[in-house]
């Protein structure tokens, strides 16, 4: 079990991963609708709340219409510990990776102090995204991330 920081792990578990280039914390709360019957959260949950937290860094960083164009083409995530209904969780997303159309995150959900248990992190992982590019006719192609948002994540000029 790891006390470090979120977000700090996931650089030292991975050898060949590449500096923060942006990052975003999201506060949330583990709800009855993210859980079982026994108030367990199911790992699906994992994917809202990172999500939530992605959401949050694009509308920080002025990305306006990222979703639409931006899905997930790769998802993995390490579940380390249950979270449980009424749990206030910690939840960093990180870009570790940005590419000409692709883009990589790295996460961790981390479950505040519960009923005198401690911080304890319960989800981790990445995924990639890719840029689509929707303006013509018939299927989105991959295209290369606006020069802007490249400049908004870190990633110098384009």
């Amino acid at each position: 079990m790891s006390t470090a920081a979120p977000g700090a792990d996931w650089a030292d578990d991975n050898a060949d991963a590449r500096p923060v280039l942006a990052s975003a914390t999201q506060r949330s709360r583990i709800e009855w609708v993210d859980t079982d019957a026994a108030g367990i959260y199911h790992n699906s949950t994992v994917i809202r709340l990172v999500e939530a937290a992605e959401a949050h860094l694009a509308r920080e960083r002025g990305m306006d219409g990222y979703f639409p164009v931006a899905p997930r083409v790769r998802y993995e995530a390490d579940f380390e510990a249950p979270l449980f209904f009424g749990q206030e969780v910690t939840t960093t997303v990180s870009v570790v990776e940005l590419g000409r159309s692709s883009m990589t995150f790295g996460f961790e959900v981390w479950g505040e102090e519960f009923e005198q248990a401690p911080r304890v992190r319960a989800a981790r992982g990445r995924y990639v995204t890719v840029h689509l590019d929707r303006s013509g006719p018939g299927r989105a192609t991959s295209a290369p991330w606006p020069a802007e948002w490249v400049e908004r994540l870190g990633g110098g000029p384009a």
